[in-house]
């Protein structure tokens, strides 16, 4: 092994790059799953899988909840459902990448998504109520999220990072309902 293959330091932080580089040459159909990927795939893949149902059902109920919108109040509480709607398609999206990355299959199925998914589609009688509905969704999704991110710990960074940013957004949407629902202007 040449002097140039091992990175040392005076800390204890060592790398042996000449068996990563045979490692990542052994295993390239791996993709980014490499040697050092601690967290266990098929479980990560499943996780990812209910958290896409749960985004993708959000989206659904949003949407629904944007065009059914009446009264008062309706435009700007329907443009923030939209706005909302849009965003949870892009979470959607950034969870079927991952899961493609880690070697699993995005399942869109839509006849299982509802019992996939953590989050309930709850249609909502009127604004308030639909209101109420997607506040309670996004407390689902920060719990479980939240969940998640702490299974993951540090043996999936790149999904947990995913989780983390995901989990901001949806804290942020909760306070947009609660705002919403309490009268105030955020």
């Amino acid at each position: 092994m040449k002097s140039s293959d091992t990175v040392k330091s005076k800390d204890p932080f060592v790398l042996d790059l000449a068996k990563i580089r045979e490692q990542a040459r052994m295993h390239m159909s791996e993709g980014p799953v490499t040697e050092s990927y601690a967290a266990d795939r098929e479980t990560v893949i499943k996780l990812l899988n209910a958290a896409l149902a749960t985004e993708i059902v959000c989206v659904l109920r949003y949407k629904r909840h944007y065009f059914m919108a009446k009264g008062i109040h309706s435009e700007a509480v329907a443009a923030e459902f939209n706005e909302h709607a849009a965003e949870e398609q892009g979470h959607a999206d950034s969870l079927a990448e991952r899961i493609v990355q880690l070697g699993g299959a995005p399942d869109f199925a839509p006849a299982s998504l509802a019992s996939r998914s953590h989050s309930e589609y709850k249609e909502g009688k009127d604004l308030t109520d639909m209101i109420r509905e997607n506040l309670v969704a996004e407390r689902i999704a920060i719990d479980t999220y939240r969940a998640i991110i702490n299974y993951l710990g540090d043996k999936d960074v790149t999904t947990r990072r995913l989780f983390e940013d995901i989990l901001a957004v949806e804290e942020e949407h909760a306070d947009d309902m609660a705002d919403l629902l309490e009268g105030r202007d955020g």
